[in-house]
């Protein structure tokens, strides 16, 4: 086969992959739960913010993040995130890659889906890539309402960061991006493992609750300092090393081990579950 008649075929194939990653956002974010489980995303920080304001008389006393919140409403958006982080956003990511799969069977239709010549591989990186969507739609939706409720509740201004050096709001703002995006691609092992377990079982409930289940477990093992020589291993361990980027200058050594961390689990997750799927015999 020429070169000129391989890019049409090439072509077709990346026009493909586009319309089959669209149809999954569409899928994904048109969910009664998946609307359900943003909305109480967004309602997290604004009840963060509403607790802070009452309790608070504006003299900056409490704890650290509390007192820079009083402060200054843009701390706002990492005090949500540092709390959504450990328990709500990976519930939510766990629930949406969990039934990736597991609810296409429950619901009859992955069967059907099959047989349009996407194939199993695109469609198993269609649903990653709509897994990943999720978690920054997710991060962004706690953090835009955080900004909006932080602006809202308390005055704005220079930013104290971690190390005690102050930036204005602008390169606050930078950084407030930079960490949601951040926080978002932590996730990236999460979605692996939802996916993989979500080609173990036909049942989309199943699916869910196994990988929820995962996430907690696997944050109680976090805490036990007998099992420090494996923690550094746990995919969760290092997901709340975005506040090196709340420093001057930024530490990033923390932050590269965290991302390199999700990548090695999206490779040996997304392979298991590449190989599971790719290999199973689907009768529903």
């Amino acid at each position: 086969m020429s070169l000129v008649e391989t890019r049409p075929a090439a072509v077709a194939t990346v026009r493909g992959s586009l319309s089959l990653f669209r149809s999954e956002l569409g899928l994904t974010f048109r969910r009664a739960r998946t609307i359900t489980l943003l909305g109480i995303l967004a309602a997290l920080p604004v009840l963060i913010g509403v607790v802070i304001k009452s309790q608070t008389d504006g003299s900056g006393g409490g704890p650290a993040f509390i007192a820079q919140v009083s402060q200054n409403g843009l701390f706002l958006v990492f005090t949500a995130l540092a709390v959504t982080l450990p328990i709500f956003l990976p519930m939510t990511v766990g629930v949406v890659a969990g039934d990736s799969i597991a609810g296409e069977a429950a619901s009859g239709t992955l069967r059907y889906l099959l047989v349009a010549p996407a194939g199993r591989t695109r469609l198993l990186i269609a649903k990653f890539a709509a897994g990943m969507a999720f978690c920054l739609a997710a991060t962004l939706t706690v953090a835009v309402s955080a900004l909006a409720t932080g602006v809202s509740l308390f005055p704005l201004g220079e930013v104290t960061l971690l190390s005690g050096d102050t930036v204005g709001p602008g390169t606050a703002l930078v950084r407030a991006v930079l960490i949601a995006l951040v926080v978002a691609a932590s996730l990236g092992g999460l979605v692996a493992i939802g996916l993989f377990v979500s080609t173990l079982t036909g049942s989309g409930i199943a699916a869910m609750a196994t990988t929820v289940v995962l996430v907690i477990t696997v944050q109680i093992l976090d805490s036990f300092p007998q099992l420090h020589a494996i923690q550094p291993y746990l995919f969760t361990h290092h997901w709340l090393s975005f506040g090196d980027l709340l420093r001057q200058p930024i530490y990033w050594d923390n932050v590269l081990q965290n991302l390199g961390l999700q990548a090695v689990y999206v490779a040996v997750f997304g392979s298991a579950a590449w190989a599971r799927f790719t290999s199973r015999d689907i009768t529903a």
